[in-house]
């Protein structure tokens, strides 16, 4: 790693009280959890478009199927 980054890195984790470590592990645990509410959102509009009219149409029938046995 640069050490212009590790220098900009200690002064930001030093400006929040906390260690380079816990600095780093902080930004990563972020990252990692926006990636999970990014795939969550693309995971959500795939389901939307099942409830769709046409999607909808198909689970109801499903169900009904299902159902009747």
């Amino acid at each position: 790693m640069p050490d212009q980054l590790l220098e900009r890195l200690d002064a930001q984790a030093r400006a929040n009280r906390e260690t380079r470590s816990g600095f780093l592990r902080r930004l990563a645990e972020r990252e990692l959890d926006a990636e999970r509410g990014q795939e969550r959102a693309q995971l959500e509009a795939l389901l939307d478009k099942a409830t769709a009219p046409m999607g909808g149409e198909a689970a109801r029938l499903i169900r009904e199927d299902r159902e009747s046995h």
